[in-house]
């Protein structure tokens, strides 16, 4: 008997911390799976270096871009809001979270109050006005969290501060991104910019001396209107350039959000090494756990699971605390004289039994909304998935498109070379050397926009692989996910041609 009488306690105080322990019912959480496949298009299934963890400064090589998304990453108001909305999130989650604990203050308090003669207690002739003064320490409304609905909503701030925090590193790669995006356009208007101009003075040479043949009578009007019409559309062009040279200066102003320094690195030259040669992709798989944007839209699932189990645990009774100690008296010189203590407790214990559909319909509004994040993460993989087999479809292409394009150059020099030759000794007419102009202008110009599309796809593949959240590598434990500055050969898409040179050889 006596052992039974010392079991009790102890299973009585098992039972009390089990209850105070609560118990949780949020739904068991499975990640769904990858709606993709295992393999981008054209991989073999091997495993593949990740480039999510290659920070920027080594896959940018050029010192005046680096230089310029330090000061875009300082300056730049977007991503000034990014770090921000993290702060608040972890504001927002302090806030949830303090309500699972007990919020202890002090209070002091007078009343007042007036009774007519024949209400008061001490007879008529009492004063008509009673005071009352009271102070002291207590907890207001605690929620004894039984059934986990203040743990729920802790753990759906938290989920969601955490998606804040990869949102904040995807509002950086994108920054980055753009900020590539709108130098290397500068760099190409530019670049177009030389070669009209050397084009402007080749076709003025050209006109100069068709006016020459003119006025010694062996070309006829039509060549000069010709080699006319040839000059002044590159200087249509050149007006064009001088357009796109300014707009891109500015959109770069505004993503760098402050005026540029005058000890800024000089410019590279324009050339398919001012960014990492070959990217390591890795598998698919690897953008679960590299990608910003996927790890915010898991986190985002997760919270709204937590508040499933809040909107469950709000069927069940609630028991709320309401506890004083301090002192109370009639006057406030004895406020605190001794035999003046006082206290109260007060649980409240809340059932509900009619609602209206209330807590039904909010459960439900809490289990459609997690089937919605779970659609929105789906998706989110969906997208990287095609963003990276696209950025991989121009990898795989881009070099042969420059080779092609390096030998057309190539046919088209020699073709103008040989009407002009053969205008010069009087055996065609000038249309042939115009036709050869514009041929050979096309084909540069042609040059240095795919190989700007080269480079920009190579910023694309980056973006698309989570890479850009840091500025150095991150070096990651896991063996399997090696990352170095300059990936192994069998684990680079495959380089198809020589894609370095991207700028076309101009005419003299």
């Amino acid at each position: 008997m006596q052992g039974s009488q010392r079991t009790l306690p102890r299973l009585s105080a098992v039972f009390i911390a089990v209850l105070l322990a609560g118990c949780s019912l949020s739904p068991d959480y499975t990640r769904p799976d990858a709606p993709v496949p295992g393999n981008y298009p054209g991989q073999n299934g091997a495993t593949q270096a990740s480039a999510a963890d290659l920070g920027w400064e080594q896959f940018f090589h050029e010192p005046r871009l680096k230089a310029l998304i330090g000061l875009a990453l300082e300056n730049n108001r977007d991503m000034r809001i990014a770090v921000k909305r993290v702060d608040e999130a972890r504001a927002q989650y302090g806030i949830t979270r303090s309500d699972q604990f007990p919020q202890i203050g002090a209070t002091a308090q007078e009343s007042a109050q007036r009774l007519p003669r024949n209400m008061r207690m001490a007879g008529p002739d009492s004063p008509s006005v009673t005071r009352n003064f009271s102070a002291g320490i207590g907890i207001t409304d605690f929620e004894l969290d039984f059934f986990g609905k203040q743990r729920n909503l802790s753990e759906a701030a938290f989920q969601s501060y955490l998606a804040t925090v990869e949102g904040r590193k995807t509002a950086q790669i994108n920054l980055i991104g753009q900020l590539a995006t709108a130098y290397y356009n500068l760099r190409a208007a530019q670049q177009q910019k030389d070669l009209v101009a050397k084009t402007l003075k080749s076709r003025q040479a050209t006109y100069d001396l068709v006016q020459t043949r003119f006025r010694g009578g062996v070309a006829s009007a039509l060549d000069v209107n010709q080699a006319k019409t040839s000059l002044d559309a590159a200087r249509a062009t050149s007006a064009e350039l001088d357009r796109s040279e300014k707009q891109a200066q500015n959109a770069m102003q505004l993503i760098i959000g402050a005026p540029l320094p005058a000890d800024l690195p000089p410019a590279s030259p324009f050339a398919g090494d001012v960014l990492m040669a070959k990217i390591p992709a890795g598998l698919p798989s690897d953008l679960l756990e590299r990608r910003p944007d996927i790890i915010a839209a898991e986190h985002d699932l997760l919270a709204a699971n937590a508040n499933i189990g809040a909107a469950r645990a709000a069927f069940f009774p609630s028991i709320s605390l309401t506890g004083l100690i301090g002192s109370t008296s009639l006057g406030l010189s004895s406020l605190f004289d001794g035999g003046q203590g006082t206290w109260s407790f007060n649980p409240v214990i809340n059932l509900p039994i009619f609602t209206a559909g209330r807590l039904r319909n909010n459960l439900e509004l809490t289990e459609v909304r997690k089937d919605i994040a779970v659609a929105q993460y789906e998706k989110s993989i969906q997208t990287a998935f095609k963003e990276v087999a696209d950025a991989l479809a121009g990898e795989s292409t881009y070099g042969a498109q420059l080779d092609a394009l390096r030998d057309q150059q190539k046919s088209a020099y020699e073709s103008l070379n040989l009407a002009d030759l053969r205008y010069k000794n009087g055996i065609d007419s000038f249309l042939q050397v115009q036709t050869a102009q514009i041929n050979l202008f096309t084909v540069q110009q042609s040059f240095v926009q795919v190989g700007l599309g080269s480079l920009l796809n190579k910023v694309e593949l980056y973006k698309a692989l989570g890479g850009g959240w840091s500025r150095d590598t991150v070096m990651r434990p896991n063996p399997d996910a090696p990352v170095s500055n300059t990936a192994p050969a069998s684990n680079t898409v495959p380089a198809t041609g020589n894609a370095t040179q991207i700028t076309p050889t101009t005419q003299q």
